[in-house]
């Protein structure tokens, strides 16, 4: 996990700074850069990092959804998004948001602040709001990148999302993409994004810290489950398990 920067904890931009961007991804949909940017990554996905899906039929067609995946590089966004017809809203650090290039294309592109270092309910209202839309949101379960090389632990926020709004959740094991930043040295990793059945829990409207982490310890347990297996295994095995073709490496299904 070497050339990671050092976290930065905590955003002193104002709360103010960020409405913006909540108010975009609350009553609008992502529009033509999303689609423009995953056509540009799908090669690099697919061809480079030869990034293969297991599992998308649990991922529901329509209707609100919670993605819980682990999380090891940036481009982890695009790796469980490129097989999916959804176009998926992303919850980020707020750090991404303020260089111009970068920030349109998260503005216009479905990318939604979590002011960090913050307790940010802002982020998680623009969740229940587009919740409300029918979409489907993608939150790291471990609430950031791992930078010990293995799985971290899940934060809170995973489960406190799942208790509120009662949503199916499908935990994601994207395995290999700790290794992406070695595109330097001309090495790159083969990348398997395994979605497993979709977890719901009845709905609580106020949850303690408590009942979120057993939620969100719930929703992690089986993130790391399908990781050993692949880890173990290898996908191909995964595959055959569960009884998809071992060779399967259809194209990303289109919008």
């Amino acid at each position: 996990m070497a050339d990671i920067k050092p976290q930065v904890y905590k955003d002193t931009r104002p709360a103010e700074y960020f409405d913006q961007f909540h108010e975009r991804a609350r009553t609008r949909d992502p529009d033509a850069i999303y689609e423009v940017v995953r056509a540009a990554l799908t090669p690099v996905a697919m061809g480079l990092y030869r990034t293969r899906a297991i599992g998308t039929g649990n991922v529901p067609s329509e209707g609100p959804v919670l993605l819980a995946p682990n999380h090891f590089s940036q481009m982890d966004h695009f790796f469980a998004g490129v097989y999916l017809r959804r176009k998926i809203r992303f919850m980020a650090k707020s750090q991404l948001f303020g260089p111009p290039g970068l920030t349109w294309i998260y503005r216009h592109g479905g990318v939604f602040p979590i002011r960090r270092g913050h307790a940010d309910i802002e982020a998680f209202r623009t969740v229940e709001a587009i919740f409300e839309r029918g979409g489907a949101v993608l939150v790291y379960a471990e609430g950031g990148r791992s930078r010990s090389g293995g799985l971290g632990r899940p934060r809170p926020g995973i489960g406190k999302i799942a208790l509120e709004s009662g949503v199916p959740v499908v935990p994601i094991a994207i395995h290999g993409s700790g290794s992406v930043r070695k595109w330097k040295k001309l090495a790159f990793p083969k990348v398997t994004v395994q979605y497993g059945e979709p977890i719901t829990f009845p709905v609580d409207p106020r949850p303690d810290r408590k009942q979120q982490m057993a939620a969100s310890n719930t929703i992690f347990d089986q993130v790391k489950s399908m990781y050993a297996a692949l880890e173990e295994k290898g996908r191909r095995a995964v595959k055959r398990d569960l009884g998809e073709q071992p060779s399967a490496a259809a194209e990303p299904s289109p919008r």
